[in-house]
């Protein structure tokens, strides 16, 4: 049986409302996944999280195999019970890493040898152990194990890269074995059209039950990203769910989910409240700005989280400025709150055939009010 629905399409676009179906419950989609690499959404309690709305989060399985383990996690009985989170949990390869930690790694046909960020200590990623960990693990999703190509890249890097990647996911596919847990392919090819269609069309051939599209927002800009996404969604099967890696920024999740896009996850919320910026409906503002330090109104008036139904600018930018451990969980709260507020919103658009609209409302806000970030 197929986990994913697709309740609703917009007629103006490649927008789509769905439900991808769990081990831990139903996913609606489109869906921003907050991240818990480490196993906490950094500030904040799974009971927060999921309060906010959360169904599913994020974990990394290069991050978690490191510290504390997978066998160790596994016997305290899975991920999901060793962070009491009830919902469904994503667990992303480990193939961000492959670029991100490049100065500490080697690449080869069989697979990334790392040296521990934490300790210096020799690892060995390959696809089959890449599946290993994500099954000890248990998430509901598991993630091919790839490489995150850098940008600008040479066109014969990016290809070489992609083939491996396929021959990769092949080897991922054969070593699955867990029936409770779906497995993602992801989509290569850096920003040539047609090493992405190649792609496309070879990880397609081998049917998995949904597609991510890596190697974005990866220092690309910003209609380089939409470019790609034009070339790779209407390839992708249109009745399994589509993945966008990484991504983003409130006007992302916009025209991601213009371009067909059901799933995001992004640190942004969580990692940009702790560096005092948070989200409104007319853009950023950050926090520890003086104008603020009378201020008596919350973030945003028409919020209705915690943070905003309770406490002041004011009040928050005097707790940054002190560096209180309060303000992080605060800001967190209010940006996380954001972020799913604004995916639910993007749901119901789509289901009653406005999503244009939306969107044009979206950015009308940001255009006609005073622009407050600086």
């Amino acid at each position: 049986m197929n986990p994913f629905e697709i309740l609703a399409v917009d007629s103006k676009s490649r927008a789509r409302r769905g439900r991808l179906l769990t081990s831990h419950g139903p996913v609606e989609t489109p869906v921003f996944m907050p991240v818990g690499t480490q196993a906490t959404i950094k500030a904040l309690s799974p009971d927060e999280v999921h309060a906010l709305g959360a169904r599913i989060i994020l974990g990394n399985t290069y991050h978690l195999s490191l510290r504390p383990g997978a066998q160790r996690i596994a016997r305290l009985g899975g991920l999901h019970a060793f962070m009491a989170w009830p919902g469904a949990i994503l667990t992303d390869s480990g193939g961000f890493q492959v670029f991100s930690l490049a100065t500490i790694r080697t690449i080869d046909e069989d697979g990334v040898t790392f040296q521990s960020h934490i300790d210096g200590s020799r690892h060995r990623i390959t696809p089959e152990s890449c599946i290993e960990i994500q099954e000890l693990l248990g998430s509901d999703i598991a993630m091919c194990f790839d490489e995150c190509t850098p940008y600008p890249v040479t066109r014969d890097y990016a290809k070489a890269s992609m083939e491996r990647t396929v021959r990769w996911a092949r080897r991922c596919r054969n070593a699955h074995t867990r029936e409770d847990q779906l497995l993602f392919a992801i989509v290569q090819g850096g920003v040539f059209p047609d090493l992405r269609r190649a792609c496309v069309e070879a990880l397609t051939a081998m049917d998995f039950p949904g597609y991510a599209v890596g190697s974005l927002a990866v220092g690309e800009p910003k209609e380089v990203m939409l470019d790609v996404l034009e070339t790779v969604v209407p390839d992708l099967p249109h009745d399994k769910p589509r993945y966008l890696m990484g991504v983003g920024m409130p006007e992302d999740l916009v025209e991601g989910v213009w371009r067909g896009i059901d799933m995001f996850d992004c640190v942004v919320p969580t990692r940009n409240a702790r560096n005092g910026m948070v989200f409104t409906s007319r853009g950023a503002l950050q926090i520890k700005h003086s104008r603020y330090a009378d201020d008596p109104e919350p973030i945003e008036a028409a919020c209705t989280c915690y943070t905003c139904r309770t406490f002041s600018r004011a009040y928050l930018r005097h707790l940054f400025m002190a560096k209180e451990l309060l303000v992080y969980r605060l800001l967190s709260l209010h940006n996380l709150h954001y972020f799913l507020t604004l995916m639910e919103s993007i749901r119901d658009a789509v289901m009653r055939g406005s999503f244009e609209e939306f969107r044009r409302q979206f950015y009308a806000r940001r255009c006609v009010e005073e622009p407050i970030a600086d």
